[in-house]
């Protein structure tokens, strides 16, 4: 079983994380072949007081998914405090690979795992990678981000860092997508995707000292943004506006039946008791 804990998340975080994944098997009888951290702990820019933003994939058992009143396909457990602990179905996951979802996306590469297969997220990220909807992951972040952006200007020359970087984060996931167009799937860390995103040195430099500053301010913070960020961000977002394709491609009788063998694979080998 693959676990991730960076040294720096309070452990006391992690013992209750683990506390309720545990509830959640007991109370739901479900198992949980993936749960991670999501969120800017998992992307690379925390603040000191971020949320705690656990996720799962989980897995019911057989008779569950054979049974005409299947039980609703999310988790949620009260949010308290700090702490939002909530997941998909395995069906739900699956399905919303093939429509291209991001959320889901970066769920499977997240740094941070509280207890996770390694067999279940390669197989799951195969999928993604040969079967996901490119162009919809593509509108998802699109969407996503110029939502955030256009929230972010108007509140002024000083803003939220929080809100930036959620501005920021999908137009360099745009940008990657147009860098990498044989590859699906965006890196869901921050510095690996300005790297891989081949910004300029002079923006790559900008985000960095963002990020360090972030790192040592309050999650509603305040931070300035430089007219060459602004214009980074705005051209990508222009770029993409301009060559996003105006339909999406349909999944194909193959895709589906490959889909279905995961899913099957999955239910069979992690299925709870």
């Amino acid at each position: 079983m693959l676990r991730s804990i960076p040294d720096n998340i309070d452990e006391r975080a992690v013992a209750e994380i683990d506390k309720r994944l545990a509830s959640i098997i007991s109370d739901h009888n479900v198992s949980i072949p993936w749960a991670i951290e999501s969120g800017s702990r998992a992307w690379g820019f925390p603040s000191p007081d971020s949320d705690y933003d656990a996720r799962m994939i989980y897995v019911r058992s057989i008779d569950q998914y054979l049974s005409p009143w299947t039980p609703r396909d999310v988790i949620e457990m009260p949010i308290e405090g700090d702490m939002d602990v909530n997941g998909w179905d395995l069906g739900k996951a699956i399905k919303l690979i093939l429509k291209g979802n991001a959320v889901v996306l970066e769920w499977l590469q997240s740094p941070i795992v509280y207890r996770g297969d390694e067999n279940f997220r390669d197989q799951m990220l195969l999928l993604a990678n040969q079967c996901g909807n490119r162009v919809s992951t593509m509108r998802h972040y699109f969407h996503l981000g110029t939502q955030q952006w256009q929230r972010f200007l108007a509140l002024g020359d000083e803003a939220p860092a929080k809100k930036l970087f959620y501005s920021a984060r999908p137009a360099l996931c745009l940008r990657w997508m147009r860098v990498h167009d044989d590859r699906a799937i965006p890196p869901m860390e921050f510095q690996t995707l300005l790297h891989e995103a081949e910004t300029p040195a002079a923006i790559n430099d900008a985000f960095k000292y963002l990020v360090a500053a972030k790192a040592q301010t309050r999650e509603l913070g305040n931070t300035e943004v430089s007219s060459e960020i602004r214009d980074f961000i705005n051209s990508e977002y222009q770029l993409t506006e301009e060559s996003l394709p105006i339909t999406t491609p349909s999944q194909s009788p193959e895709i589906i039946e490959r889909a279905k063998s995961l899913f099957y694979d999955c239910v069979t080998r992690y299925s709870a008791e």
